[in-house]
């Protein structure tokens, strides 16, 4: 499938600038304020959150991992990922910092994948920049709920296609089809379990959410 480019370039406020907080002179030491962004990694049970945040983030990262019960079987949905023993509870969280294109500083939250923990989205959501929403080819409409949850709530984010073995890779515009996507909405590619492809996903994600011409992703404005 196309890769979006994830190379658009995002302007840095340099400490010269003069909305830059009082105090912070010219001959300051740093050149570039470091900025600090809470992102929102989100999609269906299994598709790869508690792996992408591992994966990329330079702390040990928070899990609240725990194991599926005979009791969670008639509320949690296991199609595909039958052999998985574990779901998360709570959230993942995760820190990266980035260099390029200026200094970053991400705060990674992994919302949980299963319905019943839906309610805690709206916490999580809370103040982020924007969203990851990892899918999986093998089974795209998992991952449905959380394309409308963000749309809804107008937060911008990023369909990345974590590839699976063995799974079919679609095509970019089958890809958005299947989302009913709108044009501006990147769709990458990503394997979440190496750090290289994850941050491409992560800056993808950041150039999208800081862009000043990016239209409104609030279903809302429709209205």
């Amino acid at each position: 499938m196309s890769v979006s480019n994830t190379g658009s370039p995002v302007r840095a406020r340099r400490r010269s600038d003069p909305s830059a907080p009082a105090g912070a002179g010219a001959g300051s030491r740093d050149a570039l304020c470091p900025t600090s962004l809470k992102i929102v990694i989100a999609g269906g049970f299994g598709v790869g959150k508690t792996t992408f945040v591992g994966a990329i983030s330079e702390i040990e990262p928070l899990s609240t991992e725990e194991r599926l019960t005979e009791a969670s079987i008639p509320v949690d949905r296991l199609e595909g990922v039958a052999d998985k023993t574990t779901t998360t509870v709570a959230f993942d969280f995760g820190r990266r910092t980035f260099e390029v294109p200026f200094p970053l500083e991400l705060f990674l939250f992994g919302a949980p994948g299963q319905p019943r923990f839906l309610d805690l989205w709206s916490e999580l959501a809370y103040g982020a920049v924007g969203a990851v929403v990892l899918a999986d080819t093998r089974r795209l409409q998992i991952s449905f709920t959380a394309c409308d949850f963000f749309e809804q709530t107008g937060l911008p984010f990023v369909v990345a296609v974590n590839h699976f073995p063995g799974a079919y890779h679609y095509p970019e515009d089958e890809i958005r089809t299947a989302f009913g996507l709108r044009p501006h909405v990147p769709v990458v590619a990503c394997d979440a379990r190496a750090p290289d492809s994850v941050a491409g996903v992560l800056l993808a994600l950041v150039a999208h959410a800081l862009d000043p011409d990016r239209p409104a992703d609030s279903l809302l404005q429709d209205a």
